[in-house]
């Protein structure tokens, strides 16, 4: 193929940087710093990852000095079609998402329609966690922070996998979880909190979250292909299929619509209108026609650290990306990369990964999407893009990253054959099978049910349609419950405790692989038996 070197295309409100065929060769110019260095091939580089990750497609944008660099797709929407991932091709980007929501809130400070401080019941007067000091100490900007004394995505169960709960009852839930920590005391990343800030935002502008959204953010940036939905993000005619991992081969999996979770994520999008987004909180909230959509002042309140997050201690040759000071801001993760500050967030749903990193000192902002569950394959461009921006010297961050990621897998691989070989395995479950059956109710969740099928006992969360799954015995009052959607990768221990008198106290949860996505928060469920 012919090379050519893209070059900077003005950012307008009607962009028209067209989307490049899946293989044009893009060649990034040395950054003016750093003039001895050499031109980065993105192209190259992309094929690279997409075989080395065993990734479908991806799609990247990068804006630097407030002109899009690149906007564009490699490989396919959708494993078995040749139609290929375009700039325009839509991807989900998950808790990216939080990020839009923080500056919807940040206008409502701008227009003097709330404080960051607010308490949040001024907003929500039914709002209540399960501690009453901080249910009236809880404030609009602790929402948004995840230093609330929650676990680690407590609750997500609500509405991960696809739940029937609507946003309403997901936020009525909140009562019933135990704080992990307390309150203020440490980060703990959570969903629910931003599905509260979402309520603020659609309460205040008389409409949904996603309506609002468009009209207050989408709308003025041009950002027209954006959704706000998965449903409307399937009705399009470019958008990509999720893909997952079963076993070891990915495979196209049916979306995962989550509308009940609006604020924490919801946004639908492609490289064009990404592009758009960064370069607007770039320039300080300003759109390219000069209108301030977003003040100055609100941007970097949303680039300020808000809760101090414990420093990853990276090993062998991924040392160097060890940050010195590590937080969370409004919507963004706050880091140091070779001396510079980095404002960034990854996103997750079933089949979808997402990055948006931006350098302010910089003025560059990076995005990859993906359609495959896979960070490596962010990871290893984002350092890459970054190195050639800084001037640094190229490192083989694709081999890097994904030498570190079969090494892990395979430890996490023995570990759990570990502890299945050590299993009891010829003990017995103290009570006949059937004695297990029947319902168990948590407080936040809600009915889970085992009933036999068959030769087969299964379980059902009554309010998550495709949460089923085959028991196995595993040792002693111990199952294994393993999904029939083997894509959710969440195969999870099913332990039940007894009383003095042989019947059932409890029963409780917790993923069999650390693997599992945090979203599936077994752990934090505790069910009792309904009696009949």
């Amino acid at each position: 193929m012919a090379e050519l070197k893209l070059k900077h295309i003005a950012l307008a409100l009607a962009l028209a940087a067209s989307s490049h065929a899946a293989w044009a060769d893009v060649v990034i110019p040395a950054p003016a710093a750093a003039t001895q260095a050499a031109a980065y091939n993105l192209d190259a580089d992309v094929k690279r990852v997409l075989k080395t990750f065993d990734v479908p497609g991806i799609a990247i944008a990068i804006v630097k000095d407030g002109k899009v660099v690149a906007a564009q797709g490699y490989g396919v929407r959708k494993l078995g079609d040749p139609a290929p991932v375009t700039g325009k091709t839509l991807f989900e980007i998950a808790s990216n998402s939080k990020a839009f929501t923080a500056a919807a809130l940040a206008m409502l400070v701008d227009e003097g329609k709330l404080k960051w401080d607010d308490p949040v019941t001024k907003h929500v007067p039914w709002f209540q966690m399960n501690d009453p000091y901080v249910t009236g100490a809880m404030s609009v900007r602790d929402l948004l922070t995840h230093r609330s004394g929650l676990g680690l995505g407590a609750g997500d169960l609500m509405w991960w996998p696809t739940t029937t709960f609507t946003s309403d009852e997901i936020i009525q839930g909140l009562r019933h979880i135990k704080l992990a920590t307390s309150f203020r005391d440490r980060y703990a990343y959570d969903n629910l909190l931003y599905i509260v800030a979402g309520k603020i935002i659609a309460d205040k502008a008389g409409k949904p979250w996603g309506d609002a959204t468009r009209e207050r953010i989408l709308a003025p940036l041009g950002m027209n292909a954006t959704t706000t939905s998965v449903s409307a993000m399937l009705q399009a005619p470019d958008h990509s299929a999720p893909h997952s991992k079963i076993g070891d081969k990915v495979a196209v999996v049916k979306p995962m619509p989550v509308e009940n979770a609006a604020g924490a994520v919801g946004i639908n999008t492609n490289a064009e209108d990404i592009a758009r987004w960064m370069a607007l909180l770039l320039n300080g909230g300003k759109t390219p026609d000069g209108k301030q959509l977003i003040s100055a002042k609100q941007v970097a309140e949303m680039w300020t650290q808000q809760t101090p997050m414990k420093i990853p201690e990276p090993k062998g040759q991924l040392a160097d990306t060890r940050p010195n000071f590590y937080g969370y801001g409004l919507g963004f993760q706050l880091r140091d990369y070779r001396g510079r500050k980095l404002a960034m967030h990854g996103g997750a749903l079933q089949g979808f990964y997402s990055r948006v990193v931006m350098v302010p000192d910089e003025n560059l902002g990076i995005a990859i999407f993906t359609n495959a569950e896979n960070s490596g394959s962010m990871n290893a461009l984002q350092w890459r893009l970054l190195d050639h921006y800084f001037g640094a010297p190229q490192r083989d961050w694709i081999g890097i990253i994904a030498d570190d990621e079969e090494t892990r897998h395979k430890e996490e691989l023995a570990k759990v054959a570990k502890a299945s070989s050590v299993r009891a395995a010829k003990s017995s479950p103290s009570l006949p099978v059937a004695s297990y059956e029947g319902d168990y109710r948590d407080a936040w969740y809600g009915v889970v049910s085992i009933r036999r099928e068959g030769r087969k006992q299964v379980m059902h969360f009554a309010k998550t349609p495709d949460l089923v799954g085959d028991l196995e015995h595993f040792q002693h009052d111990t199952f294994i419950v393993r999904w029939r959607q083997r894509n959710f990768n969440a195969d999870a221990y099913v332990t039940f405790a007894l009383n003095p008198d042989g019947s059932i106290e409890r029963m409780k949860m917790a993923p069999v692989s650390s693997e599992t996505d945090f979203s599936y928060d077994f752990q934090d469920l505790n069910f009792v038996p309904v009696k009949p």
